[in-house]
């Protein structure tokens, strides 16, 4: 069975897995500590509700994007480690634990809220076009690589 945010089963398992995550909780692997993978999964989650606009990227990683976006669908894969991204979503500073805990929480809120109201995009610019299916099967599988990167 392929997990989706627009599933409310999955998404309160993604709220609980939020509230699990405390300031010591270490990463398996990546540099980040856990208030900096809040930090770039409530980014990541601006992008659904345009409060950040993507670069256009070239057609080569156009292609692999599509390709990957597929290749996930199919095989239910998970997101590879290290795997770049966007600069934007890049978080390499400090942040403070409590309050990007709780703006992880309102963003994922807005997401809800969007999602409801038929308000995502129809196209990301790595993965093209995008179905409201996409979407949610795709924030789950972002959130549930970075919890998973965290043991929780």
């Amino acid at each position: 069975m392929k997990k989706s945010l627009h599933n409310p089963v999955d998404f309160e398992e993604i709220r609980q897995r939020i509230l699990h995550l405390t300031e010591d909780s270490s990463p398996k692997w990546g540099k980040m500590n856990a208030a900096q993978m809040m930090k770039h999964c409530n980014l990541v989650l601006q992008v659904p509700l345009k409060n950040i606009d993507l670069p256009s990227v070239n057609i080569i990683f156009g292609a692999i994007g599509i390709m990957a976006k597929i290749e996930m669908q199919l095989f239910n894969n998970g997101i590879p480690r290290n795997m770049p991204t966007f600069q934007k979503l890049i978080v390499n500073f400090e942040c403070d634990f409590s309050k990007t805990q709780h703006e992880l929480l309102e963003t994922l809120d807005a997401y809800w809220k969007a999602f409801e109201h038929k308000n995502l995009p129809d196209r990301h610019e790595l993965f093209g076009e995008m179905t409201e299916k996409d979407w949610g099967f795709l924030e789950y599988k972002h959130l549930n690589h970075h919890f998973k990167q965290f043991n929780i």
